[in-house]
């Protein structure tokens, strides 16, 4: 399984229906795990996947709305019932703490577990969360109350030294970090090795964007040049555009404007209105704008990779 997952808990909107479950999607880098929004279920979707609860750190919310947060008491009560250590860090608005404060007090406020939370300022843009491997940054998005979009973006690595070429040169072991770092090595008799002769470039950064509700938003295209895989909500057919602008929501046609201007890698759908019965229309009006889409389903896990996905896709967890 490659290090870098993106798992869909929920992709169905504001109005609950027997085929989707609302807004929920897991993170996964490195072993650890980052959820974003927490709709109602969510927790048992978590178990269905088989992710481990323990490895759960942070949740990052785009906005306050029922479907992207009523799944939060449930999950911190469960979360304190696993005894997870560390507690669980939310990144939300100053709004979001205020009113999340106040429901934890009252639902889990016999829990000895540590709720954090990280204000964001949804106006502008801003780093919510960095550890060595990996950055999650905010995008302001167009929706009826302050919400944000996240891009999970690894750091640049460093290069993979040739280790042929380090013991032909006697390279010791001390300069070894600084030789990934860029650095050219200098030889007891001061010969120069160029560091293109020690080492190869390291694999891409690689990247993923989630853009939940929204107007459509040109703009949107410079904030996450070059995603490698794409989330942009589809609510509404073009059929509804008009719908979709009332409601500050996107199409499908939309959001594949936003991938191909993007130039990201795939683009993955959701947030569906319950209004359509075949979600199939959504990826054909997507790849009549963009061609690499993937319908968005539950217990689906779509590896973010180089891989630019075309008719071999990931299927959902059975």
């Amino acid at each position: 399984m490659p290090e870098f997952n993106v798992n869909i808990l929920g992709c169905g909107s504001a109005k609950p229906s027997l085929r989707h479950q609302p807004s929920c999607t897991v993170v996964e880098h490195r072993g650890l795990l980052f959820m974003v929004d927490c709709g109602e279920g969510a927790q048992l979707q978590f178990q269905r996947m088989r992710l481990k609860m323990t490895r759960l750190g942070h949740i990052f919310l785009t906005h306050l709305h029922g479907d992207h947060v009523f799944g939060l008491p449930g999950l911190a009560g469960t979360l304190a019932l696993c005894g997870k250590a560390g507690g669980i860090t939310i990144h939300t608005t100053a709004e979001g703490e205020q009113i999340l404060s106040q429901i934890f007090a009252v639902f889990n406020r016999d829990e000895n577990f540590d709720i954090r939370f990280n204000v964001l300022d949804p106006t502008r843009e801003e780093i919510a969360f960095e550890n060595r491997g990996l950055r999650v940054r905010t995008v302001p998005l167009d929706h009826r109350i302050p919400t944000v979009g996240y891009v999970f973006e690894e750091k640049e690595k460093p290069r993979h030294i040739i280790r042929e070429m380090i013991d032909f040169h006697h390279v010791p072991f001390s300069k070894i970090n600084g030789i990934k770092a860029g650095e050219d090595f200098v030889t007891d008799d001061g010969r120069v090795i160029p560091n293109e002769a020690l080492t190869k470039p390291a694999d891409d950064a690689l990247s993923y964007a989630h853009i939940s509700d929204t107007r459509y938003m040109p703009s949107l295209a410079d904030k996450i040049e070059g995603a490698t895989l794409l989330f942009h909500e589809t609510t509404y057919l073009e059929e509804n555009a008009r719908d979709a602008r009332l409601r500050y929501h996107s199409t499908a046609r939309q959001a594949a404007t936003v991938a191909r201007d993007a130039h990201a890698g795939t683009l993955v759908t959701g947030h569906y209105s319950s209004r359509y019965r075949d979600d199939s229309r959504f990826k054909t009006e997507a790849e009549e704008v963009f061609p690499r889409v993937i319908l968005g389903n539950e217990r689906l896990t779509i590896p973010v990779t180089r891989q630019l996905y075309g008719n071999d896709l990931p299927s959902p967890l059975k």
